[in-house]
């Protein structure tokens, strides 16, 4: 059996749809004839929204836990300055020496083994001096796990394999300083050209890739949804006397929020108090959402649910007794959320193919370069695929798909959803020919 040691900062009880991708590969290579190996940093979360990715650990050595799937090796964690200062002051203070702190470290993390990931590298050397290592597996951001996979294979002479959840320095993030960016497309150019594999997400990404290793073979590996867990709810009822319509995770700048909750809130007038819920699960920024919402009327602010973030099987129990499932546009990359929603079998409402205002956000704040000749609308593509959901072109046909749903729910006390091929989109699927490639080092 192939031994694989997997460098993985997101991670649970971290909730997040990139601790998900490792936790899968960790669940289900054994199966397929591979040891896995996790090493990855305590996580306390005791504030239940973004500060927990910057909080510290909960103890101040690594604890190892043991499974019938493998090992997992948490790593203690203390935050950097920036970080601590966030935490006792909130994100309202101290903004410019927190701005160069945090940009002083990212730098200084790829020049030697420092900054508040370097646990990660110290248990991983010291876990391979003693134990057998075949493959060494690291999936990013933070692209300094990269780094670190280098080095681990340079020094004990294992291949390394890069998997990329998103693009590195062609997120126009690192393009906004142009030396910064230049800087990090030569760090990724040099470290990522030692290793033995690289795999990702999508075409959209392989294809980034290409520009900077064309002769480079990508596998391409997508997200998808546990079938375990989805099998274990997937035959739950829809339980709910209103037409609940749920959205889950992150809201980035591109996505059309308030637009939503503008017409979300006409239709709720409407229809009247108790006739229809808008549930917001683990978002971002739960106190904007809040504020916008003292705009508009009474109603609407009583038809709307904000919710911590809560464990995985938890959530999508508590979705599978929902109806409809509220999606924005990621255009050109597909994310993972879509996976878990196709998986419940609950109906998907997409918003938007082709609205205005939100092409404007699209253009102010959508961090990836788009690929000409590839598929801008990745989701929408998924949705028909599988016959998963329906697609709002713009704010006015929201509206019209808000009411025809309603009609549904009085008639039937349901959303039905008719997706097929769903199957396909299991990350067992993936994880398996994630062990053939790991086998073939």
């Amino acid at each position: 059996m192939k031994h694989l040691l997997i460098l993985a900062y997101d991670f649970p009880p971290y909730i997040s749809v990139g601790g998900l991708r490792p936790y899968n590969w960790f669940k289900y290579l054994k199966e397929y004839g591979v040891e896995p190996v996790v090493i990855t940093r305590q996580w306390s979360n005791n504030y239940g929204n973004g500060l927990d990715y910057v909080a510290p650990g909960s103890e101040k050595k690594t604890r190892v836990e043991h499974s019938s799937y493998g090992t997992i090796l948490y790593t203690p964690y203390r935050p950097t300055w920036s970080n601590r200062l966030l935490l006792k002051h909130g994100k309202n203070k101290y903004k410019l020496l927190r701005k160069t702190l945090t940009a002083f470290g990212e730098i200084k993390q790829f020049l030697w083994i420092a900054g508040p990931k370097k646990e990660l590298y110290r248990e991983a050397k010291r876990y391979m001096k003693t134990n057998p290592v075949d493959v060494i597996i690291t999936t990013a951001d933070p692209f300094v796990l990269f780094f670190y996979a280098k080095k681990l294979s340079r020094e004990f002479n294992v291949p390394w394999i890069a998997d990329y959840r998103d693009p590195w320095s062609q997120d126009k993030d690192f393009q906004i300083n142009r030396l910064f960016y230049v800087w990090n497309k030569k760090l990724e150019k040099k470290i990522v050209s030692t290793s033995s594999s690289i795999i990702t997400v999508s075409e959209f990404i392989e294809h980034k890739l290409h520009e900077y290793f064309p002769s480079r073979n990508v596998h391409i590996l997508p997200n998808g949804y546990d079938p375990e867990v989805i099998d274990t709810i997937a035959e739950l009822p829809q339980s709910t006397n209103r037409l609940t319509i749920s959205f889950v995770g992150t809201i980035y700048e591109w996505h059309p929020w308030k637009s939503f909750l503008d017409v979300f809130s006409d239709f709720a007038e409407e229809k009247g108090a108790g006739q229809v819920q808008l549930n917001f699960y683990g978002i971002n920024n739960p106190s904007e959402v809040q504020e916008y919402l003292k705009r508009l009327p009474v109603v609407t602010q009583e038809s709307v649910g904000i919710f911590p973030k809560m464990p995985n099987m938890d959530l999508l129990q508590r979705l599978a007794g929902e109806n409809v499932m509220l999606l924005f546009n990621y255009y050109s990359f597909m994310g993972t959320k879509i996976f878990d929603y196709i998986g419940t079998k609950r109906k998907i409402l997409l918003c938007y193919a082709n609205d205005e205002q939100a092409l404007k956000l699209k253009e102010e704040h959508y961090t990836i370069s788009e690929v000409e000749g590839m598929s801008k609308q990745l989701q929408v593509d998924l949705i028909r695929e599988t016959n998963s959901g329906v697609i709002a072109d713009n704010a006015i046909h929201l509206k019209q798909l808000l009411n025809d749903l309603h009609r549904e729910f009085s008639e039937k006390g349901k959303i039905e959803c008719h997706s097929t091929g769903v199957e396909n989109y299991s990350r067992k699927i993936q994880v398996k020919k994630l062990a053939e490639i790991v086998k073939g080092l």
